[in-house]
C-alpha cells in the first residue's frame, strides 16, 4: 500500500517540479530521490509496517508481490540513472515525462498486489493510459505518432476482451463476486460462460505482454517510439504484467489447470517460435529486441503453465535478469549513431567498455551459463519439467532458445570481428560507463549465485 500511495504522490510532485524549476538536472534528481524512496517504503511493507489504510481486502500484499514491486522500482532507479538525461532529447516536457512514468509504477503497483478482478482492471489501465503518451511524446516523428495510434487501439481492444471477460467471470461464478480467491471453487467443472471468460481474460493479458498471436503491435509500437520510452515499456512493464498474470491464475483457476493448460501452451510454442524466428530476418538491431522481448515472453509463460513454487521463483529470477539486461542494451542503443546491424561494425575498438558490457547481456539474453539469463531459463524449463506434462514444449524452448543465439551473436560479432567505425553520437562518459559495469555485475551475479535473490522466497513457497 505504501508504494501505492507513494507513487502516486510523486507523480504529482514531479508535475509540479516543472513549474518550480527548469533545472533538468533538478528534475531527474527528484525522479531518483522518489524511486529511492519507493524501494524503502516498499522494503517497509515487506517487514510489516504498512500504511493503516482498509482496502477492504481488495488488495493483497504478500512476498510475491512486493519482490515483484521491488525489482520494477530497483530496475526503474537503475533506467533512470542510466538513461535519465536522453529523455531530454524527447521534448522539453522532462518533468511530465518521469510524472507519467511515476503514474505507471502505480499501476505497477497494484497489478502485482490486486485481490479483485476490478483493481486487476484498474492497475492495467493505470499503467496504459501513461504508456501512450509517452509513445507519441515524440510529437515531430510521424512513427513515433503512428506507434501511439497503434497502441491505443490494440490497447483499447484488448480492455473491451478484458471487461467482457470479467463480466462473464461475475455472471458465472458459483459466488458471485470478484475476489479472484472465490471466482471458482475447487474440484469443480466450468460451464462454457466461465470458459469464455477465462478465455479473454487470457487472450487480454496476452495482448499486454505482447505474446503470440496477438504482439502484432508490439514491433512498430517499439520501433516507432523513443527508444529511452521502449527499454521502460519492455523491460518494467512487461516482467510487472507478467508478475500479475500469474497471480490472476493461481489464485483464481490454479485448481483448475487441466481445464485451461492447452491453451497457454499453445500460446507459449506461438510466441516462441514467432519471436524468435522473426527476430533472426531483422536488420535493425531495436526492431530485433522488439521481437527478441516477444521471445522472451514466451519463456515468461512458462511459469503461467507451471504454476508451482519453482515457476514463482523462476519469473522473480527472470524478471530481474531480464530487466538488467536489456535496460542495459537499450542504454547503449540510444548513444549509437546507426540502429542497424552494421552500426556496431568494430564498436569494440572504439568503445571497449561498451562493447564488453554489452556482450554480457546479451548472453544473458541468449541464457549462456555463468549470466542471469541462463539460470532464468533453467528455472522456467524445469517448473514445467516438475508437472511432468507438456515435455515436448520444454524441447521446443530449448530448440528457439538456440535459435536466439543466432541473433543476438551477430552484435556480438559486429562489435569484435568485423571491421568498421561504430561509434556514438556522443563521447559516453565515465558515470555512464560506470553503471553499465555495475549492470553487467548484478547480471554476472544473478548467473553465479541466483539463490542470492531466491533465498528471499523461501517464505513464499510456504505461504502460497
Amino acid at each position: 500500500m505504501n508504494a501505492i500511495v507513494l507513487s502516486a504522490i510523486w507523480g504529482i510532485v514531479m508535475m509540479f517540479s516543472g513549474i518550480f524549476t527548469k533545472s533538468k538536472t533538478a528534475i531527474r534528481n527528484v525522479a531518483v530521490a522518489g524511486l529511492a524512496l519507493l524501494l524503502a517504503v516498499n522494503y517497509a511493507d515487506m517487514i510489516g509496517h504498512h500504511l493503516a489504510i482498509d482496502v477492504h481486502k481488495m488488495l493483497y500484499f504478500d512476498t510475491f508481490g512486493l519482490l515483484g514491486n521491488a525489482i520494477a522500482f530497483g530496475s526503474t532507479l537503475l533506467y533512470v540513472l542510466l538513461s535519465g538525461r536522453d529523455m531530454e532529447r524527447v521534448g522539453n516536457n522532462l518533468a511530465e515525462y518521469f510524472a507519467l512514468i511515476f503514474f505507471v509504477l502505480c499501476g505497477v503497483a497494484i497489478i502485482t498486489t490486486f485481490n479483485t478482478l476490478l483493481m486487476l482492471f484498474l492497475g492495467i489501465e493505470i499503467i496504459s493510459i501513461p504508456l501512450y503518451i509517452l509513445t507519441g511524446s515524440d510529437k515531430r516523428n510521424l512513427k513515433s505518432n503512428e506507434a501511439a495510434l497503434k497502441y491505443f487501439l490494440m490497447g483499447s481492444f484488448s480492455t473491451g476482451l478484458m471487461l467482457l471477460g470479467i463480466a462473464f467471470l461475475y455472471g458465472a461464478s458459483p459466488t458471485g463476486t470478484f475476489f479472484i480467491d472465490d471466482l471458482w471453487s475447487k474440484g469443480g467443472t466450468m460451464g462454457p460462460i466461465f470458459m469464455a471468460g477465462l478465455l479473454l481474460l487470457l487472450v487480454s493479458m496476452a495482448f499486454k505482454v505482447s505474446a503470440a498471436p496477438f504482439h502484432f503491435w508490439t514491433p512498430d509500437v517499439y520501433d516507432g517510439a523513443p527508444t529511452v520510452f521502449t527499454s521502460f515499456m519492455a523491460t518494467i512493464v512487461k516482467v510487472s504484467i507478467f508478475v500479475g498474470f500469474v497471480r490472476l491464475f493461481d489464485e483464481a483457476f490454479g485448481d483448475s489447470q487441466g481445464q485451461w493448460q492447452v491453451f497457454v501452451a499453445i500460446i507459449t510454442a506461438a510466441t516462441l517460435f514467432i519471436g524468435n524466428i522473426t527476430a533472426v530476418f531483422q536488420q535493425s538491431v531495436k526492431r530485433m529486441l522488439a521481437y527478441s522481448s516477444i521471445a522472451q515472453a514466451g519463456f515468461m509463460l512458462l511459469a503461467l503453465l507451471a504454476l508451482n513454487g519453482v515457476a514463482k521463483e523462476g519469473i522473480i529470477l527472470y524478471a530481474a535478469a531480464y530487466s538488467v539486461a536489456t535496460i542495459g542494451i537499450f542504454a547503449i542503443l540510444i548513444r549509437m549513431k546507426d540502429y542497424t546491424f552494421e552500426g556496431f561494425n568494430g564498436l569494440a575498438r572504439q568503445q571497449p567498455v561498451l562493447a564488453a558490457t554489452c556482450t554480457i547481456f546479451l548472453l544473458s539474453l541468449a541464457g549462456i551459463p555463468l549470466t542471469g539469463g541462463f539460470f532464468a531459463k533453467y528455472y522456467m524449463l524445469s517448473s514445467v519439467v516438475a508437472t511432468g506434462h507438456y515435455l515436448w514444449l520444454v524441447i521446443f524452448a530449448v530448440l528457439c532458445a538456440a535459435v536466439s543465439v543466432y541473433y543476438y551473436f551477430r552484435v556480438i560479432q559486429a562489435m569484435y570481428f568485423k571491421e568498421g567505425d561504430g561509434t556514438t553520437e556522443t563521447e559516453p562518459g565515465a558515470g555512464f560507463k560506470g553503471l553499465l559495469v555495475i549492470l553487467a555485475a548484478i547480471v554476472l551475479v544473478l548467473g553465479v549465485f541466483p539463490q542470492s535473490l531466491l533465498n528471499q522466497l523461501t517464505h513464499l513457497i510456504y505461504t502460497w
